[in-house]
């Protein structure tokens, strides 16, 4: 049987480190432009409580997104070994593009696919690139898509790569901006014969509410009062993406795992995009209280924003490629192991992939 399987991976993990101490001088504002009563060590405090961030990644300002997806994708091509003019899709997924200048304008003009075409070399004409805006979800949204071109026949290899460099769109007046943070992830995507009949793409799920749920994050001036520009930043209501995201992303998770035809006991890892701890916490406890299960399997859901912060795009890919190479400790992948791939972001959108590692 053929099937959709990843045969190598990739990641940039910026060396800027910013720790939540580094926050200790900022002066944080509500939505309504008030000063917030608490002191700054108190809000970073509670913070790193609810996310669970001690510390996130930067790029430097040399480095943009596109650069970053290029180094995450060299890896990803090395890692597999396959000829890249032999790609047939290229897809990046991001939401702000190349993010230039100290004024955060969005140069997307080419596409970002069509510059990491370019840095890696690839000069095959048939090796289409395209970029995919879907929020958070849209590396795993990659995956989907890439996968319905194989199955339909039109391409056989595919590279999906997830970049972003929100450090370039938060407001340093926003304390949820601390959870924001940049990085690149890259898987190759091969249609083959599976060897196990669990093996590679078993099933996926997509979901999107476009609704009142449609500005929950969004773009919006600072939070400081007076300043006298109109440059917009990335926003969130926080308590209600939570809400939206414990509501309906065990669901998916659980639809897709039912019609990949594994029980809820092969599961072996959760990969959920690093979001914020305590809410990734929640969606998988809901998860499994779904099969009626109300212990959450011990090592089953490795996580990296304690130390790389909320990346969009990039923290699923960045993670699985942190667990296929052995990296994060506690946790290993082995041949017949099921995972899923899970998110949920702005639009609101969520998807969700049962995966069999080949």
């Amino acid at each position: 049987m053929r099937r959709s399987i990843i045969t190598g991976s990739g990641s940039y993990i910026p060396e800027v480190v910013v720790k939540n101490s580094d926050f200790s001088g900022s002066t944080f504002y509500s939505v309504d432009g008030g000063l917030l009563d608490s002191p700054t060590d108190e809000i970073i405090t509670k913070f790193s409580k609810i996310t669970g961030i001690r510390e996130r990644r930067y790029s430097t300002p040399s480095v943009p997104a596109s650069q970053m997806a290029a180094i995450a994708a060299e890896q990803a091509i090395l890692n597999s070994r396959i000829d890249r003019e032999a790609i047939d899709q290229l897809i990046v997924a991001h939401n702000f593009g190349d993010v230039c200048g100290t004024n955060g304008q969005s140069d997307l003009v080419p596409s970002l696919a069509s510059r990491v075409k370019k840095m890696l070399g690839i000069t095959n004409p048939s090796c289409i690139p395209y970029d995919l805006i879907f929020g958070c979800p849209g590396w795993l949204q990659g995956i989907i898509q890439a996968d319905a071109f194989f199955k339909a026949g039109m391409a056989k290899k595919a590279l999906v790569i997830g970049a972003e460099t929100l450090s370039r769109v938060v407001d340093q007046h926003d304390r949820d901006g601390m959870i924001f943070s940049d990085g690149a992830g890259a898987c190759i995507l091969e249609y083959s014969e599976a060897d196990d009949l669990k093996a590679g793409i078993l099933s996926a799920r997509v979901r999107s509410d476009c609704g009142e749920e449609t500005d929950l994050i969004h773009l919006s001036s600072t939070h400081k009062p007076a300043t006298g520009h109109d440059r917009r930043y990335i926003k969130m209501k926080g308590r209600k993406v939570y809400e939206y995201a414990l509501r309906h992303v065990p669901l998916a998770m659980r639809d897709c795992l039912d019609a990949a035809g594994v029980g809820i006991d092969g599961l072996k890892a959760i990969f959920i995009h690093q979001a914020n701890e305590k809410m990734d916490e929640a969606i998988v406890k809901s998860f499994y209280a779904s099969y009626g299960i109300t212990q959450v399997p011990h090592n089953v859901l490795p996580m990296s924003i304690q130390w790389l912060g909320n990346s969009s795009v990039a923290t699923i890919p960045t993670l699985f490629d942190l667990v296929s190479r052995g990296k994060m400790a506690g946790f290993q992948l082995n041949r017949g192991d099921v995972i899923i791939f899970a998110s949920v972001g702005a639009g609101m959108n969520i998807n969700a992939v049962c995966y069999g590692c080949n």
